[in-house]
């Protein structure tokens, strides 16, 4: 299988965790630290999949979700939240956010939530 997967977030060893979790199990995986990163690579690469943390520096996940949708509908996009914040889940499910996977990243319940998309 070879699908494209964007993770962001603004933390490195989240990213490489995930990123490499995935590279293991043969996805073509790119990173970004930044919403406005993000953006950038959603139209370079086209990811299928982006796995995006909510709470960032500048750019947070609402806001860059919400881009993500302006720019391609198609795209599946799951959250990744620290906290349990029900003002953020209803405004990105309402954005059309895909799901939400929680922090600190639990290995099977990642697998399970992007391997369903992909």
């Amino acid at each position: 299988m070879n699908a494209k997967l964007l993770i962001v977030d603004d933390e490195s060893d989240v990213r490489e965790f995930a990123a490499n979790f995935f590279r293991k199990r043969k996805i073509d995986v790119s990173t970004a630290s930044s919403g406005e990163e993000a953006l950038k690579k959603v139209v370079n690469e086209h990811p299928r999949v982006v796995l995006l943390d909510i709470k960032m520096e500048g750019m947070d996940g609402i806001e860059a979700l919400r881009r993500i949708q302006e720019l391609n509908q198609q795209i599946k996009v799951i959250m990744i939240t620290g906290r349990n914040d029900d003002y953020a889940k209803e405004e990105t499910k309402k954005l059309g956010a895909y799901g939400f996977i929680h922090k600190p990243l639990e290995l099977d319940e990642l697998e399970k939530v992007v391997m369903k998309v992909l």
